[in-house]
């Protein structure tokens, strides 16, 4: 199934009464990145979109208009997994880039902690524009590798190595590899 990023985006502008320049002003893009998006000849990265959305606000889980986990239930399945990002063809220059998937387990907000299951697919990034958000983070690299930049440091992490840091600092994932890399992190206050 698709799903049109440019026309939620600009549904949920024109609902929030913005006009292209306002939200690209609360949001520090260009209005013609939103231009570009919600014609769809432009697919934004997930630290593109992100940004975006802040200056709304609204959450990628608000964004993607999914359905949340009942606050009690205590264990998931993997189809019980709230797909974020999936749905995201990432594009750079014209050239597709790998896919990627943030999968959530249950309701990030009722437990102010947001636990992922991340997918990067070879030549996958979160883009060139860094993510910056308040909140803290780490993961644990499962299979592949994946470069991650945290501020001026940048290592490629594989299996069994992890991460941990203050996300107020300008981060970055890349799969760099030649295979699919899986990492589980958390989150909190949750960001996506």
């Amino acid at each position: 199934m698709s799903f049109d990023v440019g026309g939620r985006l600009k549904e949920i502008r024109l609902a929030a009464g913005l006009s292209q320049r306002e939200l690209a002003a609360r949001s520090g893009v260009t209005h013609s990145l939103i231009s570009l998006i919600e014609q769809n000849r432009n697919s934004p990265s997930v630290a593109s979109l992100r940004k975006i959305l802040d200056g709304i606000p609204m959450t990628m889980v608000n964004f993607f208009d999914e359905a949340r986990a009942p606050r009690d239930k205590v264990f998931f399945e993997a189809p019980d997994l709230l797909d974020l990002t999936s749905r995201l063809h990432q594009v750079n220059g014209g050239e597709s880039r790998g896919q990627m998937s943030f999968r959530q387990v249950g309701d990030a907000q009722a437990h102010n902690l947001q636990i992922l299951h991340e997918s990067y697919d070879p030549g996958a990034d979160t883009g060139i524009a860094m993510l910056k958000h308040d909140s803290h983070e780490g993961g644990v690299v499962l299979a592949g590798e994946l470069e991650v930049t945290v501020g001026d440091q940048i290592r490629v992490l594989k299996p069994g190595d992890a991460y941990l840091f203050d996300s107020r600092i300008p981060h970055r994932y890349r799969n760099i590899g030649t295979e699919r890399c899986i990492v589980v992190s958390a989150c909190t206050p949750p960001y996506l």
